[in-house]
């Protein structure tokens, strides 16, 4: 049994802590909304009263905020000083590239471990515990924190050294929004075309362009019946969250000087989308937009 701190209790974090409680696993909590206090409780997760009262005695600490700026924050005002020397350190939030860099050395200077280890697969990955990992950290660290991420995901994946599962996140969701874009526009040009929505899907779906944000993320309603399409687009992962994570993404391509000239697009795009009804929807909704 491992002694876990486990901070930011929102629609992801909460699952991934109620699934490392269901292994056998010491979990304390802490969260600044209400309503992830009062969720946290229900599920049966002791919350403190902050968050250096969590991490006193943990042995692992894991973090899942909402920006870095937060992350670091919380690094420099208590959870460092107030953690036991040695705490391995576990950042499961995404964030940029030179801020998970930040945060490992904070850590490393406190006289602690650390590792970057952004997720995908959205909440229902969070509730299932088959969310993907990728992961920025020494050999050892990431050795340190495979059993608590095997618990948490299914496909766990050492990208090397700190900052880089930061990077392979960024990276990961430029590829989604850009195939998403590519799914929504394929559709709403086959509709003008005549084409039924599942005849369209029948053939992309079996041919060249068959991809996630097809077959699992379907943009229309009727041929994925588990796809957001199908709810009026609850999320699943909201369009905030994608425009979110399409800034960092520019913000790399640009500190970089990539022409990523796609990326640079979908990350337009988001960002309108999100300043509407689209902060609250899934990502895939953004076939509303494309429609006009």
């Amino acid at each position: 049994m491992t002694r876990v701190a486990f901070l930011g209790l929102g629609h992801m974090g909460l699952p991934m802590a109620k699934n490392l409680v269901a292994a056998g696993h010491e979990v304390h909590g802490f969260d600044l909304v209400p309503a992830a206090i009062e969720a946290a409780g229900a599920a049966g997760i002791p919350v403190a009263a902050s968050g250096a009262e969590a991490v006193a005695d943990a042995e692992v600490v894991v973090t899942m905020f909402p920006a870095g700026k937060h992350v670091i924050e919380a690094y420099r005002t208590e959870l460092l000083a107030a953690a036991r020397p040695g705490t391995l350190f576990i950042e499961s939030s995404t964030i940029a590239v030179d801020e998970a860099r930040a945060a490992h050395a904070l850590a490393l200077a406190a006289g602690h471990r650390h590792i970057d280890a952004p997720v995908s697969g959205g909440v229902v990955g969070a509730e299932a515990g088959t969310l993907a990992f990728m992961v920025g950290g020494s050999d050892d660290d990431f050795a340190a924190a495979l059993p608590l991420l095997e618990i948490m995901g299914k496909r766990i994946v050492h990208c090397g050294g700190p900052g880089l599962g930061q990077a392979a996140k960024v990276c990961n969701n430029m590829v989604l929004a850009v195939s998403q874009i590519a799914v929504a526009e394929a559709f709403v040009l086959g509709e003008r075309l005549g084409l039924e929505h599942q005849a369209l899907f029948d053939v992309v779906s079996q041919a060249s362009g068959q991809c996630w944000a097809l077959t699992t993320n379907c943009p229309v309603p009727g041929p994925v019946p588990t796809s957001p399409a199908n709810r009026d687009y609850q999320p699943g992962f909201a369009g905030a969250l994608m425009a979110k994570d399409l800034g960092l993404a520019l913000q790399a391509i640009e500190q970089t000087s990539t022409d990523a000239r796609m990326g640079r697009l979908a990350q337009e795009l988001y960002a309108a989308y999100a300043a509407g009804e689209g902060g609250t929807r899934d990502f895939s909704g953004i076939i509303t937009d494309i429609r006009g």
